[in-house]
């Protein structure tokens, strides 16, 4: 991976929906991990859907805007618990 972003490339495909990137199959968004720890949302994740690549954002930190079917941002509160619904894309 690329020190300047520490995440993977995103993978370009046809879809532009959740749904979509998920083939179907898997999970896309994942409400009930609301305020659970950051280590543990993130096993829930990738075992919910082995697509995905989950990335940790910290309070305070940016990210692109861009959509991609194999990332899930995991947003952080200071405490290190997920703070916003976590959703690839």
């Amino acid at each position: 991976m690329d020190e300047k972003f520490p995440y993977p490339p995103c993978e370009n495909t046809a879809c532009t929906t959740r749904k979509c990137c998920a083939r179907f199959m898997y999970k896309t968004i994942w409400p009930n991990l609301l305020g659970m720890a950051a280590e543990e949302a993130k096993a829930i994740i990738v075992q919910d859907n082995p697509l995905v690549t989950v990335v940790s954002v910290p309070p305070g930190v940016g990210v692109i805007h861009n959509f991609c079917c194999n990332r899930v941002w995991l947003w952080l509160d200071e405490k290190n618990h997920v703070q916003l619904v976590p959703k690839v894309g």
